[in-house]
């Protein structure tokens, strides 16, 4: 098993177009995935960051990827500027850039619900960018066509938003998740720190509003353009998934011609977390199938 890592240890930062971009790196470039660094993009409810997702998976990349775990703007410690147009094309703006500043062509990228919806916007509009994509239940791609909209969880995210109270983050929380264990009070109290830390809320209503916004909310509608994405794309979904339930993958797997879906069974919207270990065999094995072909796909 990897050694943990601490989070300052891997934790750095960039200006990148005129803000600070907070994210944390760790492993070097191995055979694996043709050698392009894999980043990771997280989530986007209350007190989300890039280390409160995939902090606890980053030492298992690390032993086979350059990995760079990435809070995107509005969250962690990244600025929180307004959103300018949708959150997608916005926060893939400051991806972009920071690959520039570190001096990145190609990555792959691995995208977790409002992070999956980024990594899809940034491979449509940047496809020489970017290798392989795995998208965990993934924001503006999944497409519910027998659940209700808002889902549960959605629900629960609102809730706390009107009412910011632990009690409220801690149902929001237990929605992502089938093992309630993994709820606990000090993954609680974290997150309810960032959520309400100086400009948190503010910025969570920016993104929010950007998917409401008559200007913009057609742009968030991922699932319209999935024809267009042309690279390997593995969706995971865990089965119990109160977020963006399971059936929101059927179209994506259908539109997306190099597509494959992935279901990990007793598991929510967390696989990184719930399905810890074979998220890491599942995602390393789909990204070593990466051949320098790929490059003109």
């Amino acid at each position: 098993m990897a050694a943990a890592l601490s989070q300052e240890s891997v934790r750095k930062s960039a200006d990148v177009h005129g803000i600070k971009i907070n994210y944390y790196e760790a492993g070097s470039a191995t055979e694996l995935g043709g050698g392009l660094p894999l980043v990771m993009l997280h989530g986007g409810g209350p007190g989300a960051s890039s280390w409160s997702n995939f902090g606890p998976a980053l030492p298992g990349f690390a032993e086979k990827f350059r990995t760079i775990l990435i809070d995107q703007p509005g969250f962690g410690g990244s600025d929180k500027p307004e959103v300018e147009g949708n959150y997608y094309r916005h926060a893939a703006k400051y991806v972009i850039g920071l690959l520039d500043q570190l001096g990145i062509d190609r990555v792959h990228l691995l995208g977790n619900s409002l992070g999956g919806g980024t990594a899809m916007r940034l491979a449509l509009e940047h496809p020489d960018r970017v290798g392989r994509l795995i998208l965990m239940g993934p924001g503006g791609l999944s497409l519910n066509l027998f659940h209700a909209d808002p889902t549960e969880g959605v629900k629960r995210l609102m809730e706390f938003n009107m009412s910011p109270t632990k009690e409220s983050l801690k149902a929001f929380i237990s929605t992502m998740v089938v093992n309630q264990d993994l709820v606990t009070d000090e993954l609680v109290e974290a997150r309810f720190a960032d959520a309400t830390a100086p400009g948190a809320r503010e910025a969570m209503m920016s993104m929010g509003m950007s998917f409401y916004n008559p200007e913009s909310f057609e742009d968030g509608m991922l699932w319209r353009e999935a024809d267009r994405l042309r690279k390997h794309t593995l969706l995971t979904w865990g089965r119990e998934d109160r977020v963006n339930p399971l059936d929101g993958a059927m179209v994506a797997l259908k539109l997306i011609p190099k597509a494959q879906l992935h279901v990990f069974p007793n598991c929510g919207h967390w696989a990184q977390i719930e399905a810890a270990e074979e998220f890491l065999e599942v995602s390393a094995q789909f990204l070593s199938r990466h051949v320098e072909r790929e490059k003109k796909s």
